[in-house]
């Protein structure tokens, strides 16, 4: 709700059945307006911290964590790129478990793809990464035994397929407390209007509302 209440307004000619003359409007927010962060502050990396979003955490109380305040939530997601939470956000590991049931059912611990665990030599050097996609037959020479062969590959069921990539939206980068202000001031200075033929007030325009019919 912060967020709707600092966008700008619309003023519309009213289609309601009660209107009492052609001169009636009814004023809208307009949801068209977009929040832009500034090349500065979007480039410089000090003014942002990286964030793990914890578990169950909503941008709500991410925002009073972080702002001290749950009316900031809009500022989580600005920031972080988040254009559609359904999609963006991670779920709840319930509505995750939820989530994976629904679209797998009894495949959910099925094996989707193998992929490689890690390998070292007798020396402790790094022979072979864990998490490179393979076949599930993927060998490999036994470090300090050549003729013998290695099979250092693990299945990734569809649950821990869906796991991980739920895990990797807890990362976001949130700007600073110390840049708040900073922001809010630049936010209500894209969402002031310019003066125009529509203009009434820096938060208000009057138009025509060309794309809705009457039935």
């Amino acid at each position: 709700m912060g967020y709707f209440r600092e966008l700008p307004n619309l003023l519309y000619p009213s289609f309601l059945p009660e209107k009492t003359s052609s001169l009636d409007f009814i004023q809208v927010k307009n949801i068209f307006r977009r929040v832009k962060l500034r090349d500065d502050l979007q480039n410089s990396f000090t003014s942002f911290d990286r964030y793990e979003i914890p578990e169950g955490a909503r941008p709500d109380t991410v925002a009073e964590d972080l702002y001290g305040s749950p009316q900031f939530d809009w500022v989580v997601l600005t920031t972080a790129g988040i254009l559609n939470v359904r999609n963006e956000w991670p779920l709840s590991n319930r509505d995750l478990y939820v989530y994976a049931n629904d679209k797998y059912g009894e495949s959910l611990n099925s094996v989707r793809f193998h992929e490689t665990t890690e390998v070292k030599d007798t020396s402790g050097r790094l022979i072979l990464p864990k998490g490179k996609v393979v076949d599930s037959n993927f060998t490999i020479p036994k470090p300090g035994t050549p003729t013998a062969t290695l099979n250092p590959v693990v299945g990734i069921s569809n649950y821990e397929y869906e796991t991980r990539l739920n895990d990797k939206k807890r990362n976001i980068f949130v700007i600073r407390e110390e840049y708040l202000q900073q922001f809010l001031d630049d936010m209500r200075e894209i969402m002031t209007y310019n003066e125009s033929s529509e203009y009434l007030d820096e938060n208000t325009i009057k138009t025509e509302n060309t794309n809705i019919t009457l039935p």
